[in-house]
């Protein structure tokens, strides 16, 4: 157990378990006396009101599992989630992984997701791969160097749409960070950005909508497809790669031919 994760413990007013005995064994262990509270998938929806009305008040509220990383495919997500669109402030001590850190206090969906890490540095490579993780249905998880993060949102808000997505920086650090917003949002305010740290875009998944895709972006992927296979090949990778139908990619590649 990590010095800062016994600190918090020990500050919290109140601390979140699934089980108070199991957490009760593990507080007394380490000498912290705490509140407990159960709060599970039974009791959630009954008692989360009243949780965020001690957040809203100042109250600082710890959640623990008894195993595995609380709020990822566990109901403190959903109380992850209304705490941040509260505006109240959420954070993961100190947690396996950046990436995990991140989507478990995102306010995203954590019950599938999908870990890409780093993205091509090359604007054309990192767009291909965009476009083949788009019909993905799972919040995205990706690493992203600073200096490329602009572009990477930029690229992210023209082929995924306007996604609702968390930026995490310098998570666990003295100067974590937490920015919620769309992706299209997103990259209007970090335009030109480039903060310091380390840094996880999570990104959420698709809707229900074919068209994650602007008009552009499908283009480029079909003249790509076309340079090095026959018409109905590059449809039929393009469709893949989008979860777009066929048949509408390959009329689409007829026409490209007769503008060229």
């Amino acid at each position: 157990m990590a010095p800062r994760a016994l600190a918090v413990l020990a500050a919290a007013d109140s601390v979140l378990c699934e089980d108070t005995r199991h957490s009760g064994r593990l507080l007394a262990h380490f000498g912290i006396k705490a509140k407990l509270l159960p709060y599970h998938e039974h009791n959630a929806a009954r008692v989360r009101p009243g949780l965020l009305e001690q957040l809203a008040r100042g109250a600082t509220l710890a959640l623990i599992s008894d195993a595995g990383m609380p709020a990822i495919a566990d109901p403190g997500m959903k109380l992850v989630k209304e705490a941040a669109l509260a505006g109240i402030h959420v954070s993961a001590v100190p947690g396996p992984s950046a990436g995990i850190m991140a989507l478990a206090i995102s306010g995203l969906p954590t019950d599938r997701y999908f870990f890409q890490g780093f993205l091509p540095a090359k604007a054309s490579a990192r767009q291909k791969v965009l476009a083949e993780i788009a019909p993905i249905p799972a919040t995205l998880v990706l690493f992203e160097s600073p200096h490329r993060l602009a572009a990477c949102l930029a690229d992210a808000a023209a082929i995924l749409g306007p996604r609702p997505a968390a930026i995490g920086r310098e998570l666990t650090k003295l100067h974590e960070e937490m920015r919620r917003g769309s992706l299209d949002a997103l990259a209007a305010a970090l335009a030109g950005e480039a903060p310091k740290g380390e840094v996880v875009l999570v990104i959420g998944p698709p809707g229900d909508r074919q068209d994650l895709l602007d008009a552009d972006a499908v283009d480029a992927l079909l003249r790509e497809a076309l340079a090095a296979h026959g018409a109905s090949r590059a449809a039929a990778l393009v469709a893949e790669q989008t979860g777009r139908p066929r048949a509408e990619l390959y009329r689409r590649l007829l026409a490209l031919k007769g503008e060229r």
